[in-house]
């Protein structure tokens, strides 16, 4: 023999014992159940005996099953061959024998027979001959198919060991060729519920240069979850990368374990910058979640204090705390450090930024005055330009006087500047003019409308002042927009615009709009709406500052529990939209946008409605195009039927606990295999079991989550 050929007989033989290896770690013949009779390439179905279903410890509903016809025990398995090969089952259901209906007599008879005895069973020795007690202990099973695993060589390295391999079909059938059914104990359980495909794991590494695993929780078939079924606390891992420029959906009912996820899932991906595996490299990833409720990011009793702010505790000794900071509009007595989220919407550079975050308050469908004022900016025009800087001008001084009316503080560094912005015709009219046409009367001596005369005059003085207070000019503004509407200030006006170069009315469109703002009554109370959001002495936007966080990786949360839910939701867009741009940019200028994971709990208040079209929206936007630009999304509410439809088709990871209505139900069966669930998810109350499908599992795994703890015992 040559060395070559008794090298390859050698190798055979190593290959042999490597595949037996590999089929006895997930088939296990002590774990027999019964026998495959009828399949397709949809649904199985398995004929199983009471004494086998008792012996593995039973057979609870959605529990997987498999199914193959390879021995385990045999020293000649040829892994190429189409039955070395083995099917993944669910059970779903019982499934009718041909003798059901007979078996069902016999057992009616029976338990007539014994009718009274409440001491006796009518399966008892005595009241049923062992025969046939033995027949009628043969029940069907129906099984969903879910896959199929096999093995296949390296294509790069055929001496490498096998690779595990799962379909999500079978390929083929027989239906005359019997398969044996197992039910796979707690080790080979686990390496089904957390089979990742190889190339999957190689993606994630050449990707992020970390491949790493973290515990979710473990296996829960049911909610009666009985002990001592061969299959308590197998665990479950999801891979922290899934998440990362992904959308992920956590639903489920109030008080279900939506928070207790989300902490996990966010742990998760915090710890990513210190792995457990010294291959993995550190990875820093930016992660912001919105805290409608403060759970997050305050202490408190209903979570035993386990606040997700305090997850630093978690990291090495030497990390510094400032790896969690916190944002929220009021401060938290408990929390010092707690950064602002306040403009100083006076500032020149911060006009149009607060303009907008005024405009982003207002719902949908507002009044026309307040849909005329959202279409005012403040673009400062070249300083060469006087006429547009005076206008410019007037337009800030009005839109300050707003802001003060409104109540919001006035910096002592803003005054009311009102020299040259107002002709001093507007005030003292033109009566001695040779031109019986340009001869008008002005605020101070107006006669069209005497009843308001006084009300006029006393504006004018407050607008001729060279330096009035932001409050006093907030009245003489809605007096001057009263003033528009009399004889004297049109004949002004024509006056202006005949002796003006550029043949515009002396009132912009803009500086209209801004007056009507403080005319009507509820305009400035509109805008106070945003007073708590405003802080004198800010000088920084605290969208930068987040964004800044966020690039290095930290975890932001921002407290949203003392504010309105409308300016919650503004807030949260304009940060969104910061985000979005950012990053945005930086794909555009051929740079690597920083990794950002958004999390958006009680997501129904944030997110367009599930009937909302508007593709444009800044959450659509980051659903259908955040993967490119490395945002990923985790939101989190009660019901499916809430979140836009486009938002949901490109969702890629779903924790799924109890819903308590077929209509959210049913929405939910529209994706991957939870139409299995459906029953369960509706019936189950559990706190903590969710029903999970992520990126890198190819089914939907029944889970118990583990308990979120800052510092595990």
């Amino acid at each position: 023999m040559s060395i070559e050929s008794g090298l390859n007989e050698r190798f055979d033989f190593d290959r042999k014992a490597e595949i037996k290896q590999r089929f006895q770690e997930l088939i296990q013949t002590n774990q027999y159940i019964g026998d495959l009779y009828s399949i397709n390439y949809e649904t199985a179905r398995v004929i199983v005996h009471d004494f086998y279903r008792q012996k593995v410890g039973g057979i609870p509903s959605l529990s997987f099953l498999i199914a193959t016809r390879v021995d385990p025990n045999s020293d000649d398995i040829d892994f190429k061959v189409e039955d070395s090969s083995f099917i993944l089952l669910r059970v779903m259901d019982s499934a009718s024998l041909p003798q059901d209906r007979e078996a069902e007599r016999i057992r009616v008879e029976t338990a007539q027979r014994i009718s009274g005895e409440a001491d006796k069973n009518w399966d008892e020795k005595g009241a049923m001959d062992l025969r046939t007690k033995n027949l009628l202990s043969f029940a069907g099973v129906q099984c969903r198919i879910i896959g199929t695993f096999y093995f296949e060589e390296n294509s790069n390295n055929p001496q490498a060991p096998l690779n595990l391999k799962f379909g999500s079909d079978i390929s083929n059938y027989y239906p005359n060729r019997g398969l044996t059914v197992y039910k796979p104990n707690s080790k080979a359980l686990e390496r089904i519920v957390n089979y990742c495909d190889p190339s999957t794991l190689r993606a994630h590494f050449d990707k992020y240069q970390n491949s790493g695993k973290v515990k979710l929780g473990h296996v829960r078939y049911a909610s009666t979850n009985r002990k001592y079924q061969n299959v308590d606390d197998v665990p479950v891992y999801i891979y922290p990368a899934d998440l990362l420029s992904q959308k992920s959906a956590l639903f489920g009912m109030t008080r279900t374990g939506k928070s207790n996820t989300t902490k996990i899932v966010a742990k998760s991906v915090f710890e990513l910058r210190n792995p457990q595996d010294s291959k993995d490299k550190p990875m820093r990833v930016g992660q912001i979640i919105f805290d409608p409720n403060g759970e997050y990011a305050n202490e408190n009793v209903q979570d035993n204090n386990n606040a997700l702010k305090n997850i630093w505790q978690h990291l090495p000794d030497g990390v510094k705390e400032n790896e969690v900071v916190t944002y929220g509009v009021h401060s938290h007595k408990n929390d010092p450090e707690r950064k602002m989220m306040l403009l100083n919407f006076y500032l020149e550079e911060n006009l149009q930024l607060g303009k907008e975050i005024i405009d982003a308050s207002f719902r949908k469908g507002e009044s026309k005055f307040i849909e005329a004022f959202k279409q005012v900016q403040f673009v400062k025009p070249e300083e060469t330009d006087r006429s547009a800087s005076t206008r410019y001008n007037r337009r800030v001084l009005a839109y300050r006087s707003l802001l003060a009316k409104a109540g919001f503080e006035v910096p002592s560094s803003i005054n009311g500047y009102t020299r040259g912005l107002f002709k001093p015709e507007l005030f003292n009219g033109r009566p001695n003019a040779r031109n019986e046409a340009e001869r008008f009367n002005g605020m101070l001596n107006v006669e069209s409308d005497t009843n308001n005369a006084a009300k006029y005059r006393s504006a004018a003085l407050i607008l001729q002042s060279d330096n009035p207070s932001l409050s006093s000019l907030s009245n003489a503004f809605s007096t001057l927009f009263e003033f528009f509407k009399t004889t004297e200030y049109r004949a002004f006006d024509r006056w202006y615009i005949d002796q003006s170069s550029t043949g515009e009315n002396w009132a912009d469109g803009d500086f209209e709009k801004i007056l009507e703002m403080l005319w009507r009554p509820n305009g400035a109370k509109q805008v106070s709406a945003l007073r708590d959001n405003h802080s004198a002495s800010t000088t920084t936007d605290y969208a930068d500052d987040i964004y800044t966080d966020l690039k290095s990786g930290k975890l932001v949360i921002i407290d949203q529990s003392s504010g309105e839910p409308d300016l919650n939701k503004s807030s949260a867009e304009r940060i969104m939209w910061h985000i979005f741009r950012a990053n945005q940019q930086s794909f555009r200028l051929g740079e690597i946008p920083p990794e950002i994971l958004v999390f958006v709990e009680e997501a129904h208040n944030i997110l367009p409605a599930g009937n909302d079209l508007d593709t444009s929206d800044v959450w659509v936007r980051t659903a259908k195009e955040g993967s490119k630009y490395k945002l990923g999304m985790v939101y989190a509410t009660q019901e499916v039927s809430s979140i836009q439809k486009n938002i949901l088709k490109n969702t890629s990871n779903w924790f799924i606990s109890h819903l308590n209505n077929t209509d959210e139900t049913k929405e939910l069966c529209k994706y991957y295999d939870f139409q299995d669930f459906e029953p369960s998810i509706r019936r189950a109350q559990d706190k903590g079991f969710l029903r999970v499908k992520t990126l890198s599992n190819l089914f939907v795994i029944p889970v118990q989550v583990d308990l979120f703890q800052v510092n595990p015992s």
